[in-house]
């Protein structure tokens, strides 16, 4: 099952994996020119900025250092939203497309065990996000020396293992949705407004008393707050978010266990 789901969606893979890491490249790219203008993306020119926009990008570190521009430029926002894209897209063909589409019926009345086949599809989606993540952490690093961005490879490793988790902690979340509803919509657009508060949150929220204490309930909190890029990889943080992941990956086998599906 697990092979048949990853057969199915080779083509999505593969697009992913060139989609992703053309972008990877292309920003990258540009930090040959942007480190030689320190006037203009230096610290001090940054700090120009307003403070709601430094907030949304994660405070803007100084983007003459690689290690700053990895993080502004990749792994603040783009690099994880675009996993976070993938994995929804993933997490929607494992359960509730098939079921609008009718197919699932016919195989729900197979002798299949219902939690078995919701635990293989998401194990379909765990590998083929690995695959995603997998290649686009060799080209990440690949272009990142090419540039000379003098970031260390563990680290860069560490930052890519948290896009990996945060966007199958939001897939994991995305398929209990579709196995609980069997609606694809209603998954991509209650997962996808959960991922966009959660940012919201730890951004621009970290100023705002009334909600900064959200952000323990944040996913993007645990994936940014130890900094991996500076800091190496953040062992706590990243058990909160596999916690989370296998909290929600139960939910999806209970709900699609005792949902009638329509056979």
């Amino acid at each position: 099952m697990i092979g048949k789901s990853l057969l199915e969606s080779r083509r999505a893979l593969i697009w992913w994996c060139v989609g992703i890491s053309a972008f990877m490249s292309v920003y990258l790219g540009a930090y040959a020119t942007v480190k030689q203008n320190p006037e203009t993306y230096g610290a001090a020119a940054l700090d120009k900025f307003p403070g709601p926009l430094r907030d949304l990008m994660g405070g803007l570190q100084d983007f003459t250092s690689g290690t700053g521009y990895l993080q502004g430029v990749a792994y603040q926002l783009f690099a994880p939203m675009l996993l976070i894209a993938c994995a929804m897209l993933l997490a929607n063909r494992a359960i509730a497309q098939p079921e609008e589409s009718g197919t699932l019926e016919l195989i729900v009345t197979l002798p299949v065990d219902r939690r078995r086949l919701v635990l293989d599809r998401l194990a379909a989606l765990a590998v083929g996000l690995l695959v995603v993540a997998g290649v686009t952490l060799v080209v990440t690093w690949v272009v990142s020396e090419g540039v000379g961005t003098n970031a260390p490879f563990d680290r860069i490793l560490a930052a890519h293992t948290g896009v990996f988790l945060i966007a199958l902690l939001y897939g994991t979340a995305a398929l209990a949705v579709g196995a609980a509803t069997g609606r694809r919509m209603v998954a991509s657009a209650g997962v996808g407004a959960w991922v966009v508060a959660s940012y919201v949150v730890v951004s621009l929220g970290s100023g705002v008393e009334a909600i900064a204490w959200l952000k323990w309930i944040s996913p993007f909190h645990y994936y940014a707050e130890g900094r991996p890029l500076f800091e190496g990889l953040p062992v706590g943080d990243y058990l909160v978010l596999a916690g989370a992941t296998a909290v929600l990956a139960l939910t999806a086998v209970l709900a699609f266990d005792r949902r009638d599906v329509g056979v």
